[in-house]
């Protein structure tokens, strides 16, 4: 009956992460797409709210949950004493600053106080990538 719930535990944990996953990725494509556009125009002011139904129906929805059902199983696996878990951790904070330095940008963007360059955007939209591939690779291959 446990194991039962642990599956579920665990798919719901996946599909939260890839739905978080999905956000921490377009976000910051909306984020270049914005620097281009003129303030007050009608394009900016399209993407604050496709950039706030973005954090606050999906991803912060999304970051919550993974954490609750990560958390669940993290502590029915025994695996404290791993370094693969050590990573993963450290990696999942990271996400979680991650996300909400993108959050404080929206702000800025929100009040036409954006100072940061295209550049900048499609340069910190490779964290998420980066972040994924480490976890990745610390749940499936448990390196050490």
């Amino acid at each position: 009956m446990f194991e039962d719930a642990y599956l579920w535990f665990k798919a719901l944990h996946v599909i939260s992460v890839m739905a978080w996953m999905a956000g921490l990725f377009y976000l910051p494509r909306l984020y270049v797409y914005h620097t281009n556009a003129e303030v007050g125009s009608e394009l900016s002011e399209t993407l604050k709210v496709m950039e706030r139904r973005l954090l606050r129906a999906i991803m912060y929805p999304a970051m919550v949950s993974s954490a609750i059902f990560g958390t669940i199983i993290l502590f029915e696996i025994d695996a404290w004493d791993q370094g693969w878990l050590h990573v993963k951790l450290t990696c999942v904070f990271a996400m979680i600053v991650f996300h909400f330095y993108l959050a404080k940008y929206r702000l800025d963007f929100l009040e036409d106080k954006n100072t940061k360059s295209e550049k900048f955007y499609r340069m910190i939209n490779e964290v998420p990538t980066l972040l994924m591939i480490v976890l990745v690779i610390m749940v499936i291959v448990k390196p050490f």
